[in-house]
């Protein structure tokens, strides 16, 4: 799909978004790793052990965001500029998910509560929009592949 999406773009953006994506689609690889080995083996692991790992998985929300402005903000400019063809309710989706990204950062520095790292701020509100934007990009994307 990135790849396809990336054909739409004019350079240098289509380097940013699939950069961004790139990035995206490797740290979930990884963050899946954690996830997956701390079922692993569960009756051998420590508590200790457990919450350690469990604690670096949980920081992928905050790193995550790096990587989504990266994919979104190309997108979202030309959309917002009105250049590429790219809708602008496209682009609005794109400021609305790009800026909630950006107040995500600070669940790095959170303890408790909804920004708390891996909290609902990163899981629920940051995961959601991010999904609901790339939905979007991808099925205007597929349909004006289709058209031209």
């Amino acid at each position: 799909m990135v790849v396809l999406l990336r054909r739409l773009l004019p350079s240098p953006h289509r380097d940013m978004f699939l950069f961004g994506a790139v990035a995206y689609t490797a740290e979930i690889g990884v963050w899946s790793w954690f996830w997956a080995g701390l079922a692993l083996h569960p009756d051998q692991l420590q508590p200790a052990m457990a919450r350690a790992i469990l604690d670096v998985g949980v920081f992928m929300g905050p790193v995550l965001t790096a990587s989504t402005t990266t994919m979104m903000a190309p997108v979202t400019l030309l959309a917002l500029r009105g250049q590429s063809g790219i809708p602008r309710w496209l682009g609005a989706l794109g400021l609305i998910a790009f800026l909630e990204q950006s107040v995500e950062t600070i669940t790095i520095f959170g303890s408790t509560g909804f920004t708390q790292p891996g909290g609902a701020m990163n899981m629920q509100l940051g995961a959601g929009l991010t999904f609901v934007w790339i939905l979007a990009f991808g099925f205007w994307g597929g349909f004006r592949g289709r058209v031209s």
